[in-house]
């Protein structure tokens, strides 16, 4: 009976030493050493092998290396196998991390800063208390309800919009679609935390872009693709949108040229907003383990209907 891991290989590592002191019974592989393939029972992937239930006939447990899961086809893995994302602390704190950061830079204009820095530019801009910035976050899951949380302590309104309804304190809650457009004509700084699934691909796109203040700012912390990226340069340009903070884009990484490689308006960093950190990530792992064995229900078990 072994544990499979297929993700990044430094990372891997560091996942054998501690399993090594906290699991020693458990068989523990890294890709693409996966010794007898019948011996596996469990796999940790990020993108695991198309023909997973041929290679992997004892296969009883699949598990994302990564918060979402928009990366599995879930159309092509066997109906009965249980699958769930990683909802490890780590990710928590580090995704808390990087949305205050982007939504502080945005709302104290560090990117003009950086601008005029640039162009050897000593100029103030007005400061305006973080209570009267309103911060939207769309996608009110574990991600997206500690982002709301600390923006809150922060000092920020704070709003956030998800599929069903939720109750954050201190938070003005949204759901639905017919709530979406009063969602977004009260954010100054909007924040996408969504899950990608067909219903949000391209969700951010010219037609939620006119629904914002004009000057809105943007972070998107969620996927590539929920982002139009050629919306978003004309909203820029327009002034729609006045600056964005991008985490993720597609393809990642951009290619060479690609106007948001240089614009002056976007901050982009390389899919770094939070990384599963192999401490906590384990004992996610080994607590999933052990709820499998007892028949109780896995922590971030993927609902496949909704598709995450």
């Amino acid at each position: 009976m072994a544990l499979l891991y297929k993700s990044d290989p430094a990372r891997g590592a560091e996942w054998a030493k501690i399993l090594a002191e906290k699991a020693p019974d458990l068989s523990f592989r890294i890709w693409p050493d996966i010794g007898d393939p019948t011996e596996i029972r469990y796999f940790v992937a990020w993108m695991p092998p198309d023909d997973l239930a041929e290679r992997f006939p004892n296969l009883e447990l699949l598990m994302s290396s990564g918060a979402g899961v928009d990366h599995l086809d879930l159309s092509k893995l066997p109906p009965d196998l249980p699958v769930a994302r990683m909802v490890e602390t780590g990710i928590v704190d580090g995704m808390v991390e990087y949305v205050s950061m982007a939504v502080l830079g945005l709302h104290r204009d560090l990117i003009d800063y950086v601008g005029q820095q640039r162009a050897e530019i000593w100029q103030q801009i007005r400061v305006r208390p973080a209570a009267t910035r309103r911060v939207g976050v769309l996608g009110l899951g574990m991600l997206g309800e500690a982002c709301c949380r600390m923006l809150r302590t922060l000092g920020f309104q704070v709003a956030g919009w998800s599929r069903s309804g939720r109750e954050i304190e201190g938070v003005t809650c949204f759901a639905g679609t017919e709530s979406l457009p009063d969602f977004l004509g009260r954010t100054d700084i909007l924040v996408c935390l969504l899950p990608l699934t067909e219903e949000t691909r391209g969700m951010l796109g010219a037609e939620l872009f006119a629904q914002l203040p004009k000057g809105a700012r943007l972070v998107n912390v969620g996927r590539g693709g929920h982002l139009d990226q050629e919306a978003l340069l004309a909203a820029l340009e327009s002034g729609q949108i006045s600056a964005a903070v991008l985490d993720v884009c597609t393809p990642e990484p951009l290619t060479p040229g690609h106007p948001l490689w240089r614009h002056p308006r976007v901050l982009l960093t390389p899919h770094i907003a939070s990384m599963t950190q192999p401490e906590t990530a384990v004992d996610l792992v080994l607590e999933n383990l052990r709820r499998h064995k007892a028949g109780e229900p896995l922590l971030g078990a993927v609902d496949r209907q909704r598709g995450y």
